[in-house]
């Protein structure tokens, strides 16, 4: 008896391992799409565009590429694959400054370790989410994180995600993540890219080749047999965590055995771990939370070239679109010209290089924050007032019909924290008043200059010349505490202090948006009664053509016709953001139409007596779209009304109605996001 019961135990696990695996297929309904399964494969088909078919089989069996095959039409794009991540996993500083909003950590200065991401097939879904086909396959594992791979179709575009879904029950981790491709066989002929100076690259296919990381333009790398191409690249803002500089750290690699812990020849999307070796946070991963370490494929039965156009079409070119009756403005920049060149007697070139580049960006006012802990804000005045004007002779040269390179600064003087101010002129003022000396004064060379002592004296400065100020980066960096400790200060209250500046800080790869720190202090002000206004800031230093500064930026569209000359008054720009015309957008996502009750943005709202707000906006996109949520508050509490857009597809527009019903509600307003965690976000609509 005991012979057969030994005979037996090894059978059944050898049954066991190569059991099928039985796709559940409960969620999935008809929307274009088929799934079905024979023995271990299971073959998705979706429609990716009005003439083709994408399909894809899986291999469910535990010794093989998990990607059998990838098919674009009748074209095989590439087979034997299998999706590849490297998770590196650090600790977070939760106990030296502001917990999970902290940005002065040095997350790879502690101990850290990288693993490859495993992938046990034991389980396998389909199901169907509004014009989305997402497979699940897993359980998948790595360090102390545990959970499922999702793969998303997306009807109507040869595009789909690969997402590792992951979640930890330890606290204080940060994580980063590399990802991609590979095959232990592969069938590709060539590797292809964008280099920096805008080239397409080619390079032959050499499986013995060790892997090499790789700088590129439009963070996109493509591998193309015979014909057709596949190509990765990653969510365009969202994979890139919070830096002080946007420098190209080769973004993408492709090769044989990735840093040794990726099997087999491949291409794919990373990081460096050292980050810009300032402050380097990585991405937040709290307890519980499902991190989205994920990237974007797109398929092309055409050349690596047109793969490659196809891909930069969902960033517009790393370009913001220009919209009718809109002018964009991008604020909060260190690149300390002034000091670093003009002061430092060094040759001025007639035309900068990072003036250039935000002309390629499609960014047609840029707000400087010059002088950051370079110059002498406080004096003497032969030092200060020869800096200022260095600065506004520079802006006055670099501006144009099409382009305002306007002056700035980060004062981080008097109010608490720091802030950032914004004049409708060039404006001569010191950061320092002596016993005796006036508040202002007319000098030869300069005219009226200002000397400002006190919090009281700076709120006086902003009223007399129309300025605005703000708070930078609030509840993180140097204003962990700002705007909430002075929210009661006279010069909060004041209509000069316009609010606070939204980044993508910290970054969470479990929030279907980003920015949601800011986001959520500008549901605060409205409801401490504040009408305050939010605009997008860059917050970098270094801005060259080799920098990869698109992923970092967002802008704002001003509700402007045209621009001010550089000689004329600048108070339309300022009356635009201090009256909320405006919206904020990473590029991707654009809402030029909206108005409530057919108040547009910037005017109060008076609602009927039913309480009902009829929404109407107009929603430009190019990745899917997620959804738009109505975000209202009763001066306590916050409430938020979701709208799915999961039936939309890629590079689409569409005038959205809807009603809301905001009885008790004293504000308003809207944000829209897509699949790749780009959004826009209006202004707050304050009700009477």
């Amino acid at each position: 008896m005991k012979a057969n019961l030994l005979f037996l135990i090894p059978l059944f696990i050898i049954n066991f391992a190569t059991a099928q695996v039985k796709t559940d297929l409960k969620g999935f309904m008809a929307n274009g799409a088929t799934a079905t399964q024979k023995g271990q494969l299971l073959e998705i088909t979706w429609p990716a565009d009005p003439s083709r078919t994408g399909k894809i089989v899986f291999d469910l069996a535990p010794a093989q590429p998990l990607f059998k095959s990838i098919s674009l039409g009748q074209q095989l794009i590439t087979a034997g694959i299998d999706p590849a991540f490297v998770v590196t996993v650090g600790k977070r500083d939760l106990l030296s400054q502001n917990g999970w909003n902290i940005f002065f950590d040095k997350v790879p200065n502690r101990p850290y370790q990288s693993y490859p991401l495993t992938i046990k097939k034991t389980a396998a879904a389909v199901r169907t989410e509004g014009s989305r086909t997402i497979v699940s396959v897993g359980p998948i594992a790595v360090e102390s994180f545990n959970g499922m791979l999702e793969i998303t179709f997306y009807n109507g575009s040869p595009l789909f995600n690969v997402a590792a879904i992951l979640s930890t029950e330890d606290d204080a981790k940060a994580i980063v993540f590399d990802a991609g491709m590979s095959s232990k066989t592969p069938d590709w002929k060539q590797i292809s890219w964008m280099n920096t100076g805008d080239s397409l690259i080619q390079t032959s296919t050499d499986p013995t080749a060790e892997a090499r990381n790789q700088a590129v333009k439009y963070r996109a790398i493509v591998a193309s047999g015979n014909k057709g191409a596949l190509a990765i690249f990653p969510p365009p803002h969202q994979y890139f965590y919070p830096l002080d500089e946007a420098f190209n750290l080769q973004f993408t690699w492709f090769g044989k055995g990735y840093r040794q812990l990726v099997d087999g020849y491949g291409i794919g999307i990373r990081q460096e771990l050292q980050g810009d070796k300032r402050f380097v946070p990585w991405f937040n991963a709290p307890p519980t939370t499902k991190q989205r370490l994920n990237f974007f494929c797109l398929l092309s039965v055409d050349t690596d070239a047109e793969a490659l156009t196809a891909v930069k079409k969902f960033t517009n070119n790393d370009r913001y679109q220009q919209l009718p009756g809109f002018k964009t403005l991008s604020s909060h920049f260190h690149n300390e010209f002034v000091m670093k060149v003009m002061m430092a007697g060094q040759p001025v070139p007639e035309k900068p290089e990072f003036v250039q580049v935000f002309k390629d960006l499609g960014v047609d006012i840029v707000h400087l924050a010059e002088f950051h802990y370079t110059a002498d804000p406080k004096g003497p005045d032969e030092k200060r007032l020869p800096q200022l004007k260095a600065l506004f002779d520079l802006c006055e040269k670099q501006s144009d019909d099409s382009f305002l390179l306007l002056p700035g600064e980060e004062p981080n003087e008097f109010f608490g924290g720091h802030w950032l101010d914004f004049f409708p002129r060039p404006v001569y003022w010191v950061m320092s008043r002596k016993p005796g000396q006036p508040y202002v004064e007319d000098k030869p060379g300069y005219g009226k200059v200002y000397h400002i002592g006190n919090k009281e004296e700076m709120l006086q400065l902003l009223k007399d010349e129309k300025g605005l100020a703000w708070t930078a980066h609030p509840r993180t960096k140097g204003s962990v505490n700002t705007p909430d400790i002075y929210n009661h200060e006279d010069f909060f209250q004041s209509d000069r202090f316009l609010g606070a500046a939204w980044k993508a800080m910290p970054a969470d790869l479990s929030q279907p948006r980003l920015g949601k720190r800011v986001l959520d202090l500008l549901d605060d002000m409205s409801n401490w009664g504040a009408k305050k206004t939010v605009l997008g800031e860059a917050d970098l230093f270094t801005i060259t053509k080799q920098n990869e500064m698109y992923a970092h930026m967002n802008v704002n569209y001003l509700m402007l016709d045209k621009l001010p000359a550089y000689t004329d008054d600048w108070s339309p720009i300022l009356d635009a953001l201090q009256q909320g015309r405006f919206f904020v957008s990473t590029g991707e996502v654009l809402m030029p139409g909206l108005s409530i009750n057919k108040v547009r943005p910037g005017d109060s709202l008076q609602l009927p007596a039913n309480g009902i707000a009829n929404i109407e906006l107009n929603l430009h996109w190019t990745f899917p779209m997620n959804f738009i949520e109505i975000i209202s508050g009763d001066g306590k509490k916050v409430y938020r009304e979701k709208i799915d857009l999961k039936e939309t597809k890629a590079f689409g527009e569409k005038k959205y109605t809807f009603s809301s019903k905001l009885a008790g509600r004293k504000w308003v307003r809207i944000e829209a996001w897509d699949v790749a965690a780009n959004g826009a976000f209006s202004q707050t609509f304050f009700i009477l």
